[in-house]
């Protein structure tokens, strides 16, 4: 019997994508033994700073592509927002999954919704992106950096630490948590993160059997319209550093791509929305590019780049 080793981070959202995937592997390929290989990363580790000043979110993969370049395991789980948008080394996104809720949540035990929070209200979060939009919308709100997994996000809302957080709908209802979700912000008023709510298995470029195994959980509208938005995003090179959120739709053969680049420290926030056609995703995420960079997106991502 065949084993397949899916190198995956060991945090309970990422176990349960392994396992979403193991599962869903077994049942293409019966004669298939699917194995966990679970390890912790940099990005999971140093949980004091936010992710902006360690390096962003390539943190959480690198050592599960060290694993696969010393055959330890054949492919990792990820969830796509977390994907550079340039691969390292001799990489390959071999299937995307069906995507789930896109969208961010606001969590509260006391306040039903964002525009309900009382003036001064502390909100966690440390995604610039969402801190953006924050800052846009409410710019009375006390913001503050808000690391770690769900669970120990939440706990430090349970104990006061703040009045709100922000997080995202998928993650809470993969771990059974969806009835925290006080409110779903929703496009086009609130623009969640490029992939956000997709899974992706990466491997080998060069390991056509394991790739090969992988094409019965592709799903074809999912990879269209994520390929939209991160195409948007290689453009504007963006990464966690800097705030830029993306979010398409895909209705018949008419893809639609929203976009959005932000500024945490004033709320400015510079809007592009565009429309084409499915078999062209990548040429859609550069025309909303342009337009976002036309309508002065330049100027903020030039002012962000200095400061960093």
């Amino acid at each position: 019997m065949k084993v397949l080793r899916l190198a995956t981070r060991e945090s309970p959202l990422a176990l349960w994508q392994s396992e979403h995937v193991a599962a869903l592997l077994r049942a293409a390929h019966p004669q298939l033994r699917v194995e966990l290989v679970p390890m912790t990363t940099r990005g999971d580790r140093i949980i004091d700073r936010p992710l902006s000043d360690i390096g962003g979110k390539g943190l959480f993969l690198k050592e599960l592509e060290v694993a696969m370049q010393e055959d330890r395991a054949d492919a990792a789980v990820h969830s796509l927002k977390d994907v550079p948008m340039e691969l390292d080394g001799p990489f390959a996104i071999a299937a995307v999954l069906e995507r789930a809720d896109p969208f961010d949540a606001f969590v509260s035990n006391r306040w039903h919704g964002l525009d309900a929070l009382p003036q001064g209200a502390r909100v966690g979060s440390s995604s610039l992106r969402r801190q953006a939009q924050l800052r846009a919308r409410r710019p009375d709100l006390r913001i503050e950096d808000l690391r770690g997994n769900v669970g120990s996000r939440l706990r430090k809302l349970d104990a006061g630490d703040y009045d709100a957080i922000l997080l995202a709908c998928a993650g809470l209802q993969r771990l059974g948590l969806g009835e925290r979700v006080r409110q779903r912000l929703l496009a086009p008023d609130w623009v969640p993160a490029v992939a956000q709510g997709a899974i992706a298995v990466e491997c080998r470029d060069d390991d056509g059997a394991t790739q090969a195994l992988f094409g019965a959980l592709e799903h074809a509208s999912t990879r269209i319209c994520v390929e939209a938005e991160r195409a948007m995003n290689r453009r504007l090179h963006g990464s966690c550093q800097v705030p830029i959120a993306g979010y398409a739709t895909l209705d018949g053969d008419v893809l639609n791509l929203q976009g959005l680049v932000g500024d945490a420290t004033s709320g400015e926030l510079v809007r592009a929305e565009a429309a084409g056609i499915a078999d062209d995703p990548q040429g859609l995420g550069l025309r909303v590019a342009e337009k976002l960079l036309a309508a002065g997106a330049d100027v903020l991502l030039a002012r962000l780049s200095s400061h960093r």
